[in-house]
């Protein structure tokens, strides 16, 4: 397959680049899925061409013998029981009859302090420490003594815009500012303050939320409600802790850093504590060390894509006209005799999940640094099993990044069992063979070649260069892994693989039978005994997006008007093993021409995962990317999270005062992300 990204001299240029994805930095031979898939189809003896070939060759009847006829005739199970809603293209919210929603917790609601009000675009750094931040992505619902009208919302904000955050403001009002315009000022300096609203925009937002007499939900003022910004004081913990890697000039014994950053997904952890995913986190600083003139990254850096540029690749943080630490940090260019003395280290404290306890204001975060540092999507954990040990799986959110896996040194013990339990144990990486069969490689010292003649030290120095030991050991590249889920009736894995534009029509195969792949798929994995520990596994595809020509099924057959969709991304199943399908198809709004128009705005739908059956849910307002879903306890409410509303505007858009959508205020002003709350108008389960 050929460098397709590197056929455009600006990789921002290349189809389907979203604001902030990184640039290409995975340079290893190792085969990608694609490759995989249509070795398999070929061993099963069928020809390139056709979804039929695919259907059959890919699917086989390993993992899926059900046709098309016999999951519709099961559709009646009641797992899945509202009616499809249709593609939309207007600027709303579309749930299905006989269910209704209401707007919570969008950008600037106040959740702790003195409640400052949200001033739509002209809101202070101190006040937006104290509101909810900005684009919203993971989120979950942890119940007060297991009530399922009563609880904290946890909710994490991936990345920012500011141009709506500082929209009244000098610099930006009436200005033509596109999704990623940052303003300067004649000497190339950040206001300040509005630095430090972006850094207080990021991170997670934890707020009480109850529901109110008149059957609408409330954010509630409650000591427990908090944020964790881009600046929170966080604890290192793991192998990395200590380590040479993470010195930095605030923390010489490299046990903390400040801030985590572009938090997309999450993860519950079975002992009821909330993990936030460090997703696009190497564009926010900048390193501009030269060696004969020309840029001398370290491996930790350019692997990951850290910019060279003067300003970074996002914000220019480091560009603050005070030059306060606090946001010099972003500078992780070589300036001193020694690590501990500057920060070329600070992009080493960022890249890793992070542990927070909801119901402890007071306690803090942690980064627990033996699940990898890559671009973390989320974290899912597969059940937890007494006397065996914890075991969970997240994706690198980059194109030809990898799956991972980690099982735990120690065992799980109910009511004992912490955090601790993720800092020893080993990680893997995701190896799909042509056969329909998978094994998981060990990132580990001494295993795999994973020694230091091999440039791999010790544990730390694997662990923070995650990417390049699974170039190494062979892991198969994956198109954006995005986020996973675990059946809980069946204990197979799913993952959400968005899409792969590199496909050129040389390489159209038996399962991409066209010349772009803009569509996506979901992959899933089982275990014998549904032991997540075993080191093998059996893998085919649920599903292979797209339109009523473009798509397949496992059980036979395309997908239909009732639930044709493109680049599923956010993944859940609910405890009836409803399992919930978010798309991100990127800013689309009402002028979009291209591949993706006739899926409209973007989605959710529903599956069945035992039947095939798909129905879509929901469709979301102009430019939204849909994102986060999570239900109470008893299946009633569910939450769901819009984020980037309105981010297609154009630059000459947003000068004249057009912002691309009216969601969720339709009142002129700037749009904001949001949850929103779905319940059943006769108070049944979300779903049934």
């Amino acid at each position: 397959m050929t460098d397709f990204e590197r056929d455009y001299p600006n990789y921002r240029e290349t189809p389907f680049f979203e604001h902030g994805d990184e640039p290409p930095c995975n340079t290893s031979s190792n085969r990608n899925f694609y490759q995989v898939m249509e070795a398999r189809v070929e061993r099963r003896g069928f020809l390139i061409g056709g979804l039929a070939a695919i259907a059959t060759g890919l699917f086989g009847s390993s993992l899926a013998s059900l046709s098309s006829s016999t999951a519709l005739a099961q559709s009646g199970s009641g797992l899945i029981g509202f009616k499809s809603v249709p593609i939309s293209f207007d600027d709303t919210v579309v749930v299905p009859e006989g269910y209704r929603f209401q707007v919570l917790g969008a950008v600037g609601e106040p959740i702790s302090g003195d409640m400052p009000a949200y001033r739509p675009g002209a809101n202070s750094g101190a006040e937006q420490e104290h509101q909810i931040g900005q684009h919203h992505d993971g989120i979950h619902f942890f119940p007060i003594d297991g009530s399922s009208e009563d609880g904290l919302i946890a909710v994490n904000h991936e990345y920012i815009e500011p141009r709506f955050l500082h929209a009244e403001k000098e610099g930006y009002k009436g200005v033509a500012a596109d999704d990623s315009f940052v303003a300067y000022d004649a000497d190339g300096k950040r206001d300040d303050d509005e630095v430090r609203m972006e850094i207080a925009a990021h991170g997670v937002s934890i707020y009480r939320t109850s529901k109110q007499a008149d059957g609408n939900w409330a954010v509630v003022a409650d000591p427990r409600n908090r944020k964790i910004t881009g600046g929170t004081p966080i604890e290192i913990g793991g192998p990395v802790r200590g380590s040479d890697h993470v010195k930095t000039k605030f923390s010489p014994d490299g046990t903390r850093t400040r801030g985590t950053l572009n938090n997309c997904a999450h993860g519950v952890t079975p002992w009821n504590t909330y993990m936030t995913a460090e997703e696009n986190w190497a564009g926010y600083f900048a390193n501009t060390t030269q060696l004969d003139q020309k840029p001398d990254l370290p491996r930790e850096h350019a692997r990951y894509g850290v910019s060279t540029n003067a300003q970074g690749g996002r914000y220019g943080w480091h560009l603050a006209k005070s030059g306060a630490d606090d946001y010099a940090r972003f500078d992780a260019t070589t300036t001193a005799a020694s690590a501990i003395e500057d920060y070329r280290n600070e992009p080493n404290t960022f890249g890793y999940m992070v542990e927070i306890d909801p119901f402890d204001p007071d306690s803090t975060p942690i980064k627990r640094t033996s699940l990898g540092r890559f671009a973390h999507e989320g974290v899912v954990f597969a059940k937890p099993v007494e006397g065996a040990p914890v075991v969970c799986y997240s994706g690198d959110d980059a194109r030809f990044e990898y799956i991972y896996k980690f099982v735990s040194e120690g065992v799980w013990v109910p009511g004992e069992t912490d955090g601790s339990i993720l800092d020893t144990g080993t990680l893997y990486a995701a190896k799909f063979n042509d056969d329909g069969t998978g094994e998981w490689l060990a990132l580990a010292p001494g295993r795999n070649g994973l020694t230091p003649a091999n440039g791999f030290a010790d544990l730390a120095d694997i662990l923070v260069n995650t990417r390049l030991a699974a170039d190494f050991v062979g892991a198969t590249k994956m198109d954006r892994p995005e986020w996973g889920t675990i059946d809980p009736k069946t204990g197979e894995v799913y993952f959400a693989l968005t899409n792969n534009s590199r496909r050129t029509q040389a390489q159209v195969d038996a399962v991409n039978p066209r010349a772009v792949n803009n569509f996506g798929q979901i992959v899933r994995w089982r275990y014998d005994n549904t032991d997540h520990t075993k080191s093998s596994f059996a893998w085919d595809l649920f599903v292979i997006a797209g339109g009523k020509t473009t798509s397949a099924l496992a059980t036979g057959g395309a997908l239909s008007d009732d639930n044709t969709f493109a680049c599923p991304d956010g993944l859940w199943c609910d405890e009836n093993g409803r399992m919930w399908i978010q798309t991100d198809m990127g800013d689309i709004g009402p002028d979009y021409e291209g591949p993706l128009k006739e899926f409209g705005m973007n989605a959710m739908l529903a599956a069945d995962p035992a039947t095939g059956e798909i129905r879509r849910f929901l469709t979301g307002p102009w430019g939204q990317e849909t994102t986060g879903v999570v239900s109470t306890p008893d299946g009633k409410t569910m939450f769901v999270n819009f984020q980037h509303p309105g981010a297609q505007a154009s630059a000459e858009d947003f000068a004249a005062g057009k912002f691309g959508s009216g969601f969720p205020d339709y009142d002129g002003t700037v749009p904001r992300s949001a949850t929103i709350v779905i319940t059943r108008e006769d108070g049944g389960v979300i779903g049934a």
